[in-house]
Parts: structure tokens; C-alpha cells; sequence
């Protein structure tokens, strides 16, 4: 499959916030469902046991409803690390849904590009975000992770295949999803990643970047941030 830049719906700057906090309601089902923050906090171990850190600030970008954040929240419980969550989102609706859900931390209504330059976290992710946007931003976003992380920097996002794009297609539907859910998870998968597209995009970038699969379907990029010490 060729990437496509067909547009997501829940993108609309006119869509309503009933419609938004189902759709985020039913993301947050099918990540549950597909195990997506698995790999979010296999990262965060990771980090942790390099660096000893007992306290860790985070910042989650496109956050949406929170769900990564929430999941982050229960991590360092379990592990005894105090963590500082953010979530960084440009729709009006995200902190109202994410609020209604528990989300804890802080929260960020802007472009990510907006973000002052010397505000920076222990760990930036994006966890199933970057489908969103095109080839030249997501270069600049690339640049921009560094900038804005002391430790480490993870985005998780979907691979384009027409396996998954099927199981999308026919899951969200057996599963009475959203309508909007329902056109945007087989989009999201077309508008997703394959490993060459990945080369590509960290060799313009220019930034020093690892690249794995993890499963279902989906790619890890990581990189470290630009210095300083994660949090004592």
C-alpha cells in the first residue's frame, strides 16, 4: 500500500465535542483491546532502570483523551516512580474528555510547534499520533523531540499493511464503533508508516533515532533528548 493523505475526519476543527468524546471513548476501547501501551511502558521501565530515577516528568503529544497518561499514571505507581504527566493537545475538546475520564497531570492546549523552546520533560511521547501528520511535518517533529526531552523520546505509531487495515476495518464495525471511528480506523492505516517510509523520514530529519517493530503491527521510533538528567 502507497501512503495516502485521505483526510481523518475527527481532524475537522468542526466536529462537536459529543462526537469527539465518543470517538476518543472507542480509541481508548480498541487500544485496550490491541494492548497499544505495552511498548509506552516497556519504554518507561526501560528509562527508569538505566537512570534510577524516582521521579520522572512526561509529556504525552496529541494526548487526545488521555488514555496513554492514565496508563503512564498507573506505571509508576506500580513502580514507585512519581511521575509529572502532561498532555499536550491542539483540539479544545482533548482536556474536557480527558478530565470527564480521571486523567491526571497537567495539560496543554496548542500546536505542538507553539511549545516554548526551553520547556522541556524527562520523556516526550506520541503514542499513535504521527499518522497524522504529513511527511514534512512529521521531519520537524522529528527535530522538535530532541529539543523538548532530557532523557529519552519514544513515538509509537501504526504500519500500512492490508492486514491490518482489513482487521480495522471489519472490527470497528462488528463492534458497533462510531461512525467516524469506522471511516478514521482504516484511514489511519493508510495514512501509517512502513519501515522504508521510517528510514527515509529519520535519515531528512537528520536526528539519531532507533527504529523497531512491535507488535500488532506497529513501529517504535526512540531517541535520546538533547541532555540534562532524567529526574532524582
Amino acid at each position: 500500500m502507497r501512503r495516502r493523505q485521505v483526510s481523518e475526519l475527527m481532524d475537522d476543527p468542526a466536529i462537536t465535542e459529543a462526537d469527539f468524546a465518543a470517538i476518543l471513548d472507542d480509541i481508548a476501547r480498541l487500544n485496550r483491546l490491541t494492548f497499544a501501551h505495552r511498548p509506552l511502558l516497556g519504554f518507561l521501565d526501560r528509562l527508569a532502570s538505566r537512570t534510577g530515577a524516582r521521579a520522572m516528568s512526561v509529556l504525552d503529544v496529541g494526548a487526545g483523551g488521555g488514555d496513554a497518561l492514565r496508563a503512564a499514571a498507573r506505571w509508576g505507581r506500580a513502580r514507585g516512580v512519581a511521575t509529572d504527566l502532561w498532555g499536550l493537545d491542539r483540539s479544545p475538546w482533548a482536556v474536557r474528555q480527558a478530565r470527564r475520564l480521571g486523567t491526571p497531570g497537567g495539560w496543554i492546549t496548542a500546536d505542538l510547534f507553539a511549545l516554548e523552546e526551553e520547556r522541556r520533560f524527562d520523556a516526550v511521547v506520541c503514542c499513535l499520533f504521527a499518522h497524522h501528520l504529513d511527511d514534512d511535518t512529521l521531519v520537524s517533529f522529528l527535530r522538535w523531540l530532541p529539543r523538548h526531552t532530557t532523557g529519552r523520546w519514544l513515538i509509537l505509531d501504526l504500519h500500512r499493511h492490508r492486514l491490518p487495515w482489513t482487521a480495522v476495518w471489519l472490527g470497528t464495525r462488528l463492534l458497533r464503533m462510531h461512525p467516524i471511528v469506522c471511516h478514521d480506523g482504516p484511514v489511519s492505516i493508510a495514512r501509517a508508516f512502513s519501515r522504508a517510509d521510517w528510514e527515509g523520514l529519520i535519515r531528512r530529519s537528520g536526528v539519531q533515532a532507533s527504529l523497531r517493530w512491535v507488535a500488532p503491527f506497529r513501529w517504535a521510533v526512540e531517541g535520546p533528548g538533547g541532555g540534562g538528567a532524567v529526574g532524582e
